[in-house]
């Protein structure tokens, strides 16, 4: 029997009775779900925290909250396996389990009062549009805020709604797109994520980088950030790896001693140096 409403004081590990009330197809193997419960929204994350989604007789797995409404949470899925095979089968008015919020997310006080650059790859804009979303809607608290996204092709993009229409349309808000291979209709940058933030050389004072994306492109974000002299305290990234049980008993998710459901999946460069190289 699940807890619907929405109370995890009793089992942490009972999901709520979530509906989808919209799917967006964001590429040809992302989708967005809008989700609701029987009282509205099933949780209350912040930016960067995360969310389990279960089907029964199929499993769990978590995902990053993308962003939320005042009555729903979305949750950008990339089809990959089981799971988000039958979840991308889902339509409009199916049922699916949901439990959380899980993990720390994005250190707001860290970036309030300062310009926030962000840095997306792939599916890896996911959680970080949650903290640009947040800048957005309490905007005189961040400074200038740059976003610098990339996928391996047009169709690949995610949320071009947001990168075209709605975030260009906010305030001090600069928005740049890139791609590793254009089409025939692509009339923006080509090239790799790291190359284009170079090109672009935002400057490090007064400044956060939030970065997001496949291990290899955050790999060489980071070098490029350290070139433009940016101090690991200024960096801010986020590992969504291997979390099963989403309260830190099942050790799926350790790297040393910390736990990414519980002390992460949000960290500063600065922390993941004193960290074992295991992610």
């Amino acid at each position: 029997m699940c807890n619907c409403n929405g109370s995890h004081n009793d089992n942490p590990l009972l999901p709520v009775v979530g509906k989808i009330i919209k799917i967006v197809e964001e590429t040809p193997d992302v989708k967005t779900f809008h989700v609701t419960s029987e009282n509205g929204k099933p949780f209350t994350p912040m930016p960067g925290q995360l969310g389990m989604v279960s089907i029964v007789d199929v499993g769990e797995a978590m995902f990053s909250v993308t962003t939320q409404g005042p009555e729903h949470l979305e949750f950008a899925i990339k089809r990959v396996g089981t799971l988000t095979d039958v979840l991308h089968e889902a339509e409009v008015g199916q049922s699916i389990g949901v439990r959380g919020p899980y993990g720390n997310g994005f250190p707001i006080d860290l970036f309030k009062g300062k310009d926030v650059l962000f840095i997306g790859g792939g599916i890896g804009l996911a959680p970080v549009r949650s903290m640009i979303n947040y800048c957005i809607e309490n905007r005189d608290d961040f400074g200038k805020l740059t976003i610098i996204y990339g996928a391996r092709s047009p169709e690949d993009l995610c949320f071009k709604d947001d990168l075209f229409e709605n975030w260009p349309k906010v305030r001090d808000t600069e928005v740049h797109v890139t791609v590793d291979k254009g089409d025939d209709n692509w009339k923006g940058n080509v090239g790799f994520v790291p190359a284009f933030l170079e090109q672009i050389n935002p400057s490090p004072e007064n400044t956060i980088a939030l970065t997001c994306g496949p291990p290899i492109m955050i790999k060489f974000v980071l070098q490029s950030l350290a070139k433009m002299n940016f101090q690991p305290e200024q960096i801010v990234t986020t590992l969504e790896m291997r979390m099963k049980c989403g309260i830190g008993k099942c050790g799926r998710c350790n790297i040393g001693s910390k736990f990414v459901c519980l002390d992460g999946p949000v960290f500063t460069l600065a922390e993941l140096n004193q960290m074992p190289n295991e992610y």
